[in-house]
């Protein structure tokens, strides 16, 4: 069994856990319920950077990252920074993070926040729009087609954007529907864990341009960020890149400087 499959078998525990300490009622009586829609797909659209930049622990695959910054020092160094938007871990087992790490970030930002998570159950969409979240990520390796559109077609009825994850071109041609804003490719193998920005150029011809195109992974140049636009990509997500770094936010304001430059 590889790690994917650990880490949804737990998922779909830790999700019928959560069902049973806060009623969905209680999810969506928050404040934050109420907030109104700020999309990343249209951030995106209008940047010329196109940087989703990521708070992140720990990874199964590098063990620690960083576990000093607070998330809103990092959240505000982003913002600052000029990034489009936010992804911010919520897995605790195996990422270090929680729906603690949302609200800490919404509390100190604007900007839109996605909240990165193994979504397997509509319960996980009321709970990052009452933690804060604008997006959510769906991940085509661990759902069926039915699953993709009935939870992105739920994420749509509470206005939040919908980031969907491939890795290869089957996963892509079983996702592509209507209620999606922006197709993601990840450009690690899940499986292996191994990075190659090629994947991203591969898919980038089967992507239908009303998607905006995002790229995942192992992005850490200006050059690979050029690269891809010239396949069409408009929205970038740099997680280990910043977060391996004393401070992010520093990070992250110099590498936009000179993208930009």
């Amino acid at each position: 069994m590889n790690i994917l499959d650990k880490i949804v078998i737990d998922k779909y525990k830790e999700v019928e856990l959560r069902k049973s300490l806060i009623p969905t009622k209680q999810l969506e009586n928050s404040v934050l319920f109420e907030r109104q829609e700020n999309s990343l797909a249209n951030a995106l659209r209008e940047s010329t950077t196109g940087i989703i930049a990521e708070h992140k622990r720990r990874s199964p695959s590098k063990s620690v990252i960083n576990q000093s910054v607070s998330v809103q020092d990092v959240a505000t160094g982003y913002e600052k920074a000029g990034v489009c938007g936010m992804s911010i871990l919520t897995d605790g087992k195996y990422f270090g993070g929680s729906l603690d790490d949302l609200l800490l970030a919404r509390a100190s930002v604007k900007m839109p926040l996605l909240r990165k998570e193994f979504i397997i159950d509509e319960y996980q969409l009321l709970e990052a729009k009452a933690y804060g979240a604008d997006v959510i990520l769906l991940i085509a390796v661990v759902l069926s087609r039915e699953e993709i559109k009935s939870l992105s077609e739920f994420a749509k009825s509470l206005s939040l954007d919908v980031l969907l994850e491939v890795h290869n071109l089957e996963e892509l041609e079983k996702s592509i529907m209507p209620s999606l804003d922006m197709l993601g490719v990840n450009n690690r193998n899940l499986k292996t864990f191994e990075v190659n920005t090629d994947v991203s150029k591969e898919l980038s011809t089967h992507i239908p341009d009303d998607f905006v195109k995002v790229s995942e992974s192992g992005i850490s140049t200006i050059e690979a960020i050029k690269d891809l636009q010239q396949y069409g990509y408009q929205g970038f997500l740099i997680g280990e890149n910043f977060m391996k770094t004393d401070n992010p936010g520093t990070n992250a304001i110099e590498f936009i400087k000179v993208l930009q430059g």
